[in-house]
């Protein structure tokens, strides 16, 4: 929401500008996943200690969405989101958008540990999770790309 209430910052610049950069940093996200560019991602590399989310998965999840959401905790380790921030910034969407956005980003990141509690057998599903993470993450960044690439030429 902050992002969005935020982008009419970037209304004065033209719009093929703004398209472009969106684009752009897609596209450097694409090249970061697939690992041919080194660049490093804004974080605070705190996470939420694991046995927050053993004591209680319900407080646990939520306590996680809210640090991760505020920016207490933002140890993320794909770039899809951040590409999704700077799209919602530049993009000059209606905050409605924005809303999504932040909707979706969180309705992700609570999915992980509610489905992992919900697996029944938690130490299976990390080593699974660890075995198909590169290709979530390279796969992920390409899509949302091409995600922004088909708004961006519905806006043009």
């Amino acid at each position: 929401m902050v992002l969005g209430a935020l982008s009419g910052l970037s209304a004065p610049l033209p719009a093929s500008w703004r398209y472009a950069t969106i684009v752009t940093v897609a596209l450097l996200g694409v090249l970061r996943e697939a690992g041919v560019v080194t660049i490093p991602l804004p974080q605070n590399p705190r996470q939420v200690p694991q046995d927050v989310l053993r004591r209680s998965p319900r407080r646990g999840a939520l306590r996680f969405g809210f640090e991760l959401g505020t920016g207490v905790r933002t140890y993320v380790s794909a770039t899809a989101p951040y590409v999704l921030a700077v799209a919602v910034f530049l993009g000059g969407q209606r905050l409605q958008v924005a809303a999504l956005a932040g909707v979706g980003f969180g309705a992700g990141r609570a999915a992980t540990p509610l489905i992992r509690r919900a697996s029944g057998a938690v130490e299976d599903w990390d080593a699974d999770l660890a075995a198909r993470l590169r290709i979530i993450t390279v796969v992920g960044c390409p899509a949302l790309a091409a995600a922004f690439g088909l708004l961006l030429l519905h806006h043009l």
